[in-house]
């Protein structure tokens, strides 16, 4: 429990601390996500998208296609299915991600604290198995009390990650 109560207010710091430095290249939280998860996977379709980082297909989809209007990314044929394209980087994408998790880096090595590989291993592990704890949770379907306008969603409206 003591590692959920850190979890997301660390995400939220995060999350804010990349916004305000993406700001100065007018890139979102969520068109970064997507241009980091090609990179990290190369060329995927929206719902893989989503599916792999806990969105909905819609959510995603106006990432991608803010990406690809700014010519981050584009759509290619998927061999596999005929009307799910493949979306992948661009060389524009690809350097706005190296840009972006460069700058990251360098905020992130000054953590400090004397913290050795096996620590942050060790770390990765616990929070991986945190994570498939909940793979049978479904995420990509609105919960019915956010349906009608009863409340807003709390599905980031800039965050993939």
């Amino acid at each position: 429990m003591e590692v959920f109560g850190l979890v997301g207010p660390l995400y939220r710091r995060v999350q804010r601390k990349i916004e305000q430095d993406i700001a100065e290249q007018n890139l979102s939280v969520g068109v970064r996500a997507v241009l980091d998860l090609l990179r990290e996977h190369g060329p995927m379709t929206v719902p893989q998208m989503g599916q792999a980082q806990s969105l909905s297909r819609q959510f995603v989809q106006r990432m991608v296609n803010d990406a690809t209007a700014r010519g981050f990314t584009e759509a290619i044929p998927n061999p596999a299915h005929q009307r799910s394209s493949l979306i992948r980087l661009t060389d524009g994408g690809l350097a706005a991600i190296a840009a972006a998790t460069a700058r990251e880096h360098t905020l992130l090595r000054r953590t400090g604290g004397g913290l050795t590989d096996g620590e942050v291993a060790s770390c990765v592990k616990v929070l991986g198995r945190m994570l498939e704890l909940f793979d049978d949770v479904e995420v990509t379907r609105t919960p019915q009390r956010w349906r009608a306008g009863s409340c807003r969603s709390t599905e980031p409206d800039s965050t993939l990650q």
